[in-house]
């Protein structure tokens, strides 16, 4: 029998004279997300805490696990299937992503490369993929990932899918760019990530879009000094606009990637969703803001993920929005509320 939870005692709530001083000052809750998410994405980054989810029975995987299933659709490919084929029911398009973390080992490359050939030939529906090049070879040769994602966008292209490049962190675009544009030169189902936040981009965005692939435009969830990106802000979200608005006028078939609603809606009025080809989130950030855009009739994406090694995923999630670092605590205390699908 599962023992009953102890009864918590009656807070204590503020006269209505009072509440208003405990509050922070917008100006510093802004600060307070801004360090939350800078501290969240250090944290991910954390080579110990890597190594601690990463140790048989790890302790620490076991105690994150009910605030990662809000993000993580399935932990193998078996529970992923249904899930994709209900969110195409429901009218989503869908992407997916074998979770896990920047690999060295040509083992471990290869049973990640597996998995995405296993993948395709067990859907049968439309379906995108996505990864990181340091996934599937890039750490070790750059012939290596040339030769491991070839093999991947020729079971997609029997497939009728796509593969869309994740981009990393900053000192990798420098490997990442050349090996997305050699594949581009025979693959016309690859496309590319690019990071709104890195300086960089506004001078790469030309070169990638005259390839004439898709580019999939996201803020960029890695922790960056300020000489190589923008922190998250008004200046920012102005960036991100201006690059959507550059890439349509350079003919580029644009993904929104992004669970920013204000962002969204100012790309509305700019006009800027109605000449992209989608509006992408990730699965269990805002569901019922995705669907709220499916339901105004644009086309809609979400991008789920699978597999065991989900930690940075859960991190970089929390960092998007440190609130939701919240509703991670709250997912723990009560692991049904992450049920699959409910505000899609």
């Amino acid at each position: 029998m599962t023992e009953a939870p102890a009864t918590l005692p009656p807070v204590s709530v503020p006269a209505a004279s009072d509440r208003n001083a405990t509050l922070p000052a917008a100006s510093d809750r802004n600060a307070s997300d801004r360090d939350a998410g800078l501290g969240l994405r250090l944290l991910a980054a954390d080579e110990r805490c890597r190594r601690a989810f990463a140790e048989p029975g790890s302790l620490l995987r076991q105690l994150a696990y009910p605030a990662a299933r809000r993000y993580l659709v399935a932990d193998d490919l078996a529970g992923l299937l249904p899930r994709l084929d209900l969110l195409r029911a429901r009218g989503y398009r869908v992407s997916a992503e074998y979770v896990g973390e920047e690999i060295r080992d040509e083992a471990e490359i290869e049973q990640v490369v597996l998995a995405y050939l296993d993948l395709l030939a067990a859907d049968a529906g439309p379906l995108q993929l996505g990864f990181d090049l340091s996934n599937v070879g890039l750490l070790v040769s750059r012939g290596l990932a040339v030769r491991n994602t070839a093999r991947i966008l020729t079971a997609a292209a029997a497939h009728g899918s796509e593969v869309v490049l994740s981009m990393e962190r900053s000192e990798l675009v420098d490997e990442i760019l050349p090996v997305f544009a050699e594949l581009a030169a025979d693959h016309p189902n690859v496309g590319i990530t690019v990071q709104a936040h890195l300086h960089r981009t506004e001078r790469d965005l030309p070169g990638l879009v005259a390839l004439g692939r898709r580019i999939r435009l996201v803020k960029g969830v890695y922790a960056e000094d300020p000489g190589t990106a923008l922190g998250r802000g008004p200046e920012l979200d102005e960036r991100y606009l201006a690059l959507a608005a550059h890439a349509l006028d350079g003919g580029a078939r644009l993904t929104l990637a992004t669970q920013h609603a204000e962002l969204l809606a100012a790309a509305e009025r700019r006009g800027l969703l109605a000449g992209a080809e989608e509006i992408e989130m990730l699965h269990g950030v805002r569901p019922a803001l995705l669907r709220h855009y499916r339901e105004a009739g644009y086309p809609c994406r979400v991008y789920t993920t699978y597999g065991q090694s989900w930690w940075l995923h859960l991190l970089h999630r929390l960092a998007e929005h440190p609130a939701m670092a919240l509703r991670a605590l709250a997912d723990l205390a009560d692991p049904s509320a992450a049920a699959f699908g409910t505000d899609y």
